[in-house]
């Protein structure tokens, strides 16, 4: 589809929206900035908190898609889960319905099925289809945001790319992130194909950069058109010299999730 030219970008002020704030607009966007927080530097930025259904269908009007990275990314008690992603992502799709925008890109989560077993050795590529096994509150809400962007399409022809993001920061800080990291540049890339791949209904891809020690299968979201052109391997060798292999017999090295399924990171607001 051609590519949209207005996207609200919604949690634009944190980690990873800035780094698209940054990127998106060479791939020809116009971008409306949302964020729960003043974005410094942006005084037509939307300060909405998505909870406030009438004001979120105030900030999509006029748009032409969604890019939905707003929300707790850690974990929190379950009330302050429900409110900024489950009931928040609600009211964003049901704004979407209301103004006739039909592209939504979700940011979903490696946490989504962090409980699965990470592949070892000769094991395959863990598939997207995997059953989901979330591994917190947040990652339990990032599956709800799976299946309300499944209902959404089914019901009311709204198409969705949800994206299981593995770990998008400049460089990888970790072994573990060597197998999930997407580089930002990667990042938009995917996004870019994501908003604009043609027939896309409700697609679930994975999120990262073409890497050396892969952990989960790319084949989706390469159908969409993505080419990731990075890969951790250049960080490798210092990592697992300060950090050591990872331990099959640890619980946290086990699985996707990582230490979320151990002790997992607080949300701290």
């Amino acid at each position: 589809m051609p590519a949209p030219s207005t996207v609200l970008l919604t949690g634009a002020a944190g980690g990873l929206g800035t780094l698209m704030q940054n990127l998106l607009p060479a791939f020809g966007y116009e971008l409306r900035l949302l964020d729960l927080r003043p974005i410094e530097g942006d005084p037509d930025a939307v300060t909405v908190d998505l909870a406030d259904k009438d004001a979120v269908r105030e900030a999509v009007r006029g748009v032409d898609a969604i890019i939905h990275l707003a929300g707790i990314s850690l974990e929190a008690p379950f009330e302050k889960i429900l409110q900024a992603n489950i009931v928040g992502t609600y009211n964003l799709y049901e704004a979407a319905r209301e103004e006739g925008i039909t592209r939504i890109v979700f940011a979903s989560s490696n946490h989504a099925v962090g409980f699965t077993p990470r592949p070892q050795g000769d094991d395959p590529l863990i598939p997207v289809d995997t059953p989901r096994r979330p591994d917190t509150f947040y990652g339990l809400s990032k599956s709800f945001g799976e299946d309300l962007a499944q209902f959404y399409w089914d019901k009311h022809g709204i198409e969705t790319v949800s994206v299981r993001i593995g770990s998008c920061f400049p460089e990888p800080t970790s072994v573990r992130m060597l197998s999930v990291w997407m580089s930002p540049a990667d990042g938009a890339r995917l996004f870019h194909a994501a908003l604009t791949a043609e027939g896309v209904g409700h697609t679930v891809v994975h999120g990262s950069s073409a890497n050396t020690r892969l952990w989960w299968d790319l084949t989706s979201a390469r159908a969409l058109g993505y080419e990731p052109q990075d890969d951790s391997e250049p960080w490798a060798e210092k990592l697992i010299a300060e950090q050591g292999e990872l331990d099959p017999d640890n619980e946290a090295h086990a699985y996707l999730g990582g230490h979320f399924v151990t002790d997992p990171p607080i949300w701290p607001y």
